[in-house]
């Protein structure tokens, strides 16, 4: 009798309008479930093996570089026989001209970059990634640690891996981008449902994203960790698959997923601007539009686009909301967001939350448009009350 091929477990959060998908389990064990040559792109943050019962300073205090027993070094010989089993199942899964971006320090790059080379990757750039601000090193014995290496790889010597030069270029005011990049660690915004002690910033994934794929493209993260991966492929409109073994860590990815959609939601269904401007949802599931996003409703926000006033002259179209408010309400959510209005289009063409207008700018710049696309900016304040 022939045996059933053993599938996927049910995914513990899956949106099949955005095609997000996030599972539960060990990545050797999910890996070689995955459909062969199916993946665009992958980013892997695997483990660094550096929990030594050593210390590190965080927050201007002492505490151990330990972070689990996924994180413990087994040895040379078996770290790295690690590191070539996940990647082999990497590049099974990759199209033939998909690429891979895997971050480490040197506890485990090395023996990452040797592994690629011994299964038939084709390197491409290790990236320096440059933290501005890294914790001093307590012992002063050595450098301070300030960077970590990112090594992109092309499936194999024949790919024609994407690259989106001419977007970096720009990004980079005209000139060719470098191998160093210089991007913060992850903000306070987004570590607030919690963190992962190897956390990338979104910013650096959307570089990423950017750089070496296309919208729609399917991205793989195998160690998809506080889901910063899958946060960055829906806000540029890729679709994406996470593989994550810790409940910690799969219970932090749902909240900033939800989170998320909960804001998409909000600001897509319930905002409609007296210029007919809307927003470009990240639903992937209906490409037919005319116009508007079709059977979605259109609730007028009161907010004039033209003069950003209220026709009675009042600046915030909740002038006077607070007068009518019932004590018992409870405010759960207040939330700034930008909307650039395209110069030739008058329609929006982006939206961000953003604590500030420069942040809100630099976001603008890294979803690949120039200040000069917009005509105005548009900045709205939302309250959410729990009744």
């Amino acid at each position: 009798m022939t045996k059933s091929p053993i599938k996927l477990p049910t995914p513990v959060f899956n949106d099949e309008k955005r095609h997000i998908r996030l599972y539960q389990g060990d990545s050797l064990d999910l890996l070689p479930l995955l459909p062969e040559s199916s993946v665009d792109l992958i980013f892997a943050d695997p483990p660094y093996f550096l929990s030594n019962n050593g210390i590190t300073c965080h927050a201007g205090k002492m505490v151990s570089v330990n972070k689990g027993d996924w994180d413990i070094s087994r040895g040379p010989e078996a770290n790295h026989e690690f590191n070539r089993s996940w990647l082999a199942a990497c590049q099974r899964v990759l199209k033939s001209n998909g690429s891979i971006w895997v971050s480490g320090t040197a506890h485990v790059i090395h023996s990452v970059g040797f592994a690629m080379q011994q299964l038939g990757f084709k390197l491409l750039n290790d990236i320096s990634w440059v933290k501005p601000n890294p914790p001093p090193n307590l012992s002063c014995r050595y450098f301070t640690h300030a960077t970590e290496t990112i090594i992109w790889a092309a499936r194999d010597k024949k790919s024609r891996h994407t690259f989106n030069y001419k977007l970096m270029k720009e990004f980079n005011r005209g000139k060719q981008m470098k191998s160093v990049w210089e991007i913060k660690p992850p903000e306070a915004w987004e570590k607030r449902f919690g963190k992962h002690p190897t956390q990338k910033p979104v910013a650096l994934l959307e570089r990423i994203l950017l750089a070496s794929s296309h919208e729609g493209a399917l991205v793989l993260d195998p160690f998809s960790g506080s889901g910063t991966t899958l946060l960055a492929a829906l806000r540029l409109r890729r679709t994406a698959v996470g593989l994550e073994l810790s409940h910690e860590f799969l219970a932090v990815t749902l909240q900033r997923l939800t989170d998320t959609l909960v804001r998409i939601q909000i600001s897509f269904s319930t905002l409609h601007f007296s210029l007919d401007l809307f927003s470009d949802p990240v639903d992937r599931s209906d490409r037919t539009w005319n116009g508007r996003p079709s059977g979605r409703p259109a609730c007028s926000s009161g907010l004039q686009a033209r003069g950003l006033s209220q026709p009675n002259g009042d600046a915030s179209p909740n002038a006077n909301a607070h007068s009518y408010m019932s004590p018992d309400l409870k405010l759960v959510q207040t939330e700034l967001r930008f909307y650039f209005i395209g110069r030739q289009s008058l329609s929006v063409i982006f939206s961000a939350p953003a604590s500030s207008l420069e942040d809100a700018l630099h976001q603008f710049r890294l979803s690949g448009h120039s200040q000069s696309d917009a005509l105005f900016i548009i900045k709205s304040e939302t309250s959410i009350f729990l009744a």
